[in-house]
């Protein structure tokens, strides 16, 4: 896959007014004897017990976990040992670590697979009584991302995860070079996909025997994190949502692999891949610190253009969500290493390390990608040009859920089949919609 936060809770430091007061009383008694402060103090300070706390955090390396948080968090809790379960690889999964019998203490899971991975499972621990607890405040983060959680996630209101840092914004990267060589000025933040368009044909063509493509696009990302949050499998019926909806986003994308010479790859992984091959003038993917540009010698990006009457609003791929079991023993220590990973200070470091940031204060946003090398001297404003659209609403209570990876592949497929000359938009789509219902009626089947 890959980018601050709240106020830091102190805690009251004990001993002083102590002192003062059996200094004050020395002397006063009949015995002579003065009590030592210092061991008072001793007992008052005594260090908590050592503990250890297992993690389990998808989609994240351990070589990122050392780096972002693990030095913070030891200096901070020098009595927790942090133990790493594997989260990639055989025997690895969240399924497969709790049927071994070792339920982690903090889990990091994503929006789409909470009620799968975690719920499901039976782990599932309301924070609210620890947020009253330790008076957090919940209004530091962006509200899209504790308010769609919560609606995906609460029957109730109640509230499993805090988000965090990594996830990823629309943007729209161009090839200085080939804007260059073609004589074409450089995109501008705000541009529509009309715009895009005009550009992609002139941009498209052969030049002393190499090819040219206007555009190219990591198409997944177009599809499943779009401007009107709109999820594959309709929230309250078994079929595909707002069919008139898809149309119009598959038909404006369409249209970049109908330009003759700019036809789409094979695969979504090769279409996915094209930038880098230093032909392609522009491409549409997500913002992600993780991602490798290294190879061209000039780019920068844009904002993400906007589909003429859609919201105005960057499509996201969610941030994880830090989670506690509600088997740990832990649970206020697992909350107080939350809050630490969440922190101001954390979220500003990681901020600047290129990390999208989850806190609401835009001083957090202002310096992203500032200490990266790679993204220190780009448009780093073309990353919130606009608002992050809501997250996808879940399924409806009652309904029949699939896994969301499922469902979209379906829709990636259909969009893959159109751009290939396979069949029409429409075709494709209903398709797509007699597969989705299909899905939904296995699923049912199995819990009769």
């Amino acid at each position: 896959m890959g980018l601050g936060i709240h106020k830091r809770l102190t805690h009251g430091l004990i001993g002083l007014s102590l002192v003062s007061l059996l200094a004050a009383c020395s002397g006063s008694g009949t015995s002579g004897k003065e009590t030592d402060p210092g061991k008072e103090n001793a007992k008052a300070e005594k260090p908590p017990e050592p503990i250890e706390l297992k993690l389990h955090f998808f989609g994240v390396a351990e070589e990122e976990f050392n780096t972002r948080f693990k030095d913070t968090l030891q200096k901070k809790f020098p009595h927790i040992t942090f133990k790493w379960l594997k989260s990639s690889g055989p025997q690895s999964t969240i399924e497969e670590i709790v049927a071994a019998g070792e339920v982690p203490d903090i889990i990091r899971g994503l929006s789409s697979t909470v009620q799968t991975r975690y719920l499901d499972l039976g782990l599932g621990y309301d924070m609210r009584d620890m947020v009253k607890k330790y008076n957090y405040d919940l209004s530091r983060f962006s509200s899209v991302f504790i308010d769609g959680f919560q609606a995906l996630t609460a029957q109730n209101g109640e509230l499993y995860g805090l988000p965090v840092s990594p996830f990823f914004s629309r943007v729209l990267y161009y090839n200085k070079e080939v804007f260059d060589k073609f004589g074409q000025p450089y995109l501008q933040d705000g541009m529509n996909w009309d715009q895009i368009y005009e550009l992609a044909r002139k941009m498209t063509r052969t030049e002393a025997g190499i090819d040219y493509r206007g555009f190219s696009a990591n198409v997944s990302s177009l599809l499943t994190y779009n401007e009107y949050s709109l999820s594959t499998l309709d929230p309250a019926k078994d079929e595909l949502s707002q069919f008139d909806t898809w149309q119009k986003l598959l038909n404006n994308y369409m249209r970049f692999y109908q330009i003759p010479n700019n036809a789409i790859r094979p695969t979504l992984a090769e279409e996915g891949a094209m930038f880098q091959k230093g032909t392609v003038a522009m491409h549409a993917d997500i913002y992600s610190p993780y991602l490798d540009l290294s190879m061209l010698k000039n780019w920068d990006m844009v904002s993400t253009p906007i589909i003429e009457g859609a919201p105005k609003k960057i499509g996201t791929f969610p941030p994880g969500y830090l989670m506690i079991a509600k088997q740990s023993k832990y649970k206020d220590e697992a909350f107080k290493v939350i809050m630490e990973m969440l922190s101001d200070e954390v979220q500003m470091r990681d901020s600047r390390n290129g990390f999208l940031p989850t806190l609401a204060k835009k001083e957090f946003m202002n310096v992203l990608g500032q200490d990266n090398p790679a993204y220190k001297n780009k448009n780093m404003k073309a990353v919130g040009y606009y608002e992050f659209a809501p997250l996808r609403p879940a399924r409806q209570k009652g309904m029949t859920v699939i896994e969301t990876n499922k469902a979209d592949a379906l829709l990636r497929d259909a969009f893959l089949n159109a751009a290939l000359g396979k069949e029409d938009v429409n075709t494709a789509l209903r398709k797509a919609d007699e597969l989705l219902r299909k899905e939904v009626e296995a699923e049912k089947s199995k819990k009769k």
